[in-house]
């Protein structure tokens, strides 16, 4: 089971970061955007080509303006 951001998401397993951010609504060009899957941080260049196994755990983190 793949989990994002902590819940168990409907993901399958070879699955890219890209179709992640594609189901969560997430724009690929969006600044301030950053993935990592267990625990690596994978560049955006990578988001496209790589596929997620069964049991990744992928994090997407959004930064925030403000103080």
């Amino acid at each position: 089971m793949i989990i994002v951001n902590g819940q168990p998401a409907d993901v399958d397993a070879g699955e890219t970061v890209m179709m992640v951010l594609v189901r969560l609504g997430v724009e690929s060009q969006a600044r301030g955007v950053a993935v990592a899957v267990d625990g690596e941080v994978i560049p955006r260049s990578q988001w496209s080509e790589f596929a997620l196994d069964r049991d990744a755990r992928v994090e997407v983190v959004t930064a925030m303006q403000g103080g």
